[in-house]
């Protein structure tokens, strides 16, 4: 295993009980060392009961000691039999329980913002089944009415990581089959850097290109031209007639 079981808990235990710097524990606990300090500052992780890597056979007491003596050591998590293969096991993601009421919500946002993914791709990230996912897709979810699209990030649900490979892996299958994708499409399919390079020009439908160069007939490039009062009163000579005959009558 690359980290240990309860992550965040044991975490919480060596900030309590150790003299270990935040970026060892972060180190340890695969976490960002502004977590760690977030959990001793009590801003992270409060009500966590802490959890010791010790007692459950996960760390030995002479790597602790070790790493408090030299800052630069990255303490080792101690093997186990029984946890090889753990991280590989194939089958639906675990949601807890407090978040299964947030996966529709994430289903939308993942629906409308990338709808080039697949129903299986959402079903990885959300942890959820593919009739589901169809249900909104297709607006028939009996609280359809009633969910608002929300970052599946933002939610907990899935890492910016997972999402980004999931997106990147759509825009290779796209690019393969040789799909045409619009302008919209490809600023979501690439990477933010590349994005940010793209022009914001806006660019003219097919159907009117070529018309940025189109000219006028003779008779449309030249119409009569009547800001002058003189010239407006110099009517053609058909004009003055046609006049004339209506003064007669």
């Amino acid at each position: 295993m690359n980290k240990p079981l309860m992550a965040k808990a044991t975490a919480v235990w060596l900030v309590d009980n150790t003299t270990l710097s935040f970026s060892q524990i972060a180190d340890f606990c695969g976490m960002h060392d502004l977590e760690v300090q977030g959990i001793a500052d009590g801003d992270v992780a409060t009500g966590v009961k802490g959890f010791d890597p010790i007692a459950n056979n996960q760390l030995d007491q002479a790597e602790i000691d070790r790493a408090q003596k030299d800052p630069a050591y990255r303490m080792k998590l101690k093997f186990y039999a029984a946890a090889v293969g753990e991280e590989k096991r194939r089958g639906p993601r675990y949601t807890p329980l407090s978040k299964r009421q947030d996966r529709p919500a994430a289903i939308l946002w993942l629906v409308k913002f990338h709808p080039e993914l697949s129903d299986g791709q959402v079903g990885k990230l959300v942890g959820t089944t593919k009739p589901t996912i169809q249900s909104i897709r297709d607006r028939s979810h009996w609280n359809i009415s009633n969910i608002q699209p929300i970052d599946p990030v933002a939610l907990g649900l899935c890492r910016q990581s997972e999402l980004d490979a999931a997106v990147q892996a759509a825009a290779r299958k796209k690019a393969a089959e040789g799909v045409v994708m619009t302008d919209d499409e490809r600023r979501k399919l690439v990477s933010t850097e590349q994005s940010l390079g793209m022009s914001s020009e806006p660019k003219l439908p097919s159907s009117m290109a070529g018309l940025e160069n189109f000219t006028l007939t003779e008779k449309e490039e030249s119409p009569a031209d009547y800001s002058d009062a003189d010239s407006f009163f110099n009517l053609p000579h058909g004009e003055d007639d046609e006049d004339e005959d209506d003064d007669k009558r």
